[in-house]
């Protein structure tokens, strides 16, 4: 076994990652306060060849530093927005057909490895903000929600490992098992 060199894994460019297919997500990011989570958020978006990404309320923008640090680049293949109130948002993607997936804590959620994703279905994943979560606005207008079951003392994880797993889970629900 070896390690594989940036040339052995074949991988597109962005103009390539611009025309490619992709697969019918977005992500919807509601007041995320830290750049590195926003960064990460890119470039998870770049690996599973996200749609496109929505950034709203504090939610920081490229071009940043902080961003770009993480991100690696992917702000420059990953369609993005920005839209200053988080609601408005969730509003514009349901017009445009999107099922808003709330991701969050709630009386409603369903666990996370139980959710069936039908293929060719646009999701809109919506992540809140560190310390509040999805906002109450954004809340209401969720078709569903969604949550990872844990079992330590914390009640969540940080966005960029929650996002992380529920958009592979979409990814492999939606283009591996189809």
């Amino acid at each position: 076994m070896k390690k594989l060199s940036l040339d052995e894994l074949n991988r597109i460019s962005v103009s390539e990652f611009q025309a490619a297919e992709k697969i019918p997500v977005c992500i919807l990011l509601d007041n995320i306060r830290s750049l590195h989570n926003v960064g990460s958020a890119f470039r998870t978006a770049d690996a599973f060849r996200i749609e496109k990404i929505i950034l709203t309320g504090i939610t920081g923008s490229p071009p940043h530093r902080e961003i770009q640090k993480t991100a690696l680049g992917a702000t420059e293949s990953v369609a993005w927005e920005y839209i200053e109130l988080p609601e408005a948002a969730a509003q514009k993607l349901k017009s445009e057909g999107y099922t808003i997936v709330i991701v969050e804590q709630t009386t409603d959620s369903l666990p996370l490895q139980t959710f069936f994703a039908e293929p060719m279905k646009k999701y809109c994943l919506v992540f809140g903000n560190e310390v509040h979560g999805v906002s109450e606005k954004v809340i209401s207008l969720g078709d569903l929600a969604l949550e990872i079951p844990q079992l330590g003392t914390k009640h969540s994880l940080n966005i960029s490992v929650c996002l992380g797993i529920v958009v592979w889970e979409l990814f492999r629900k939606m283009s591996l098992e189809s």
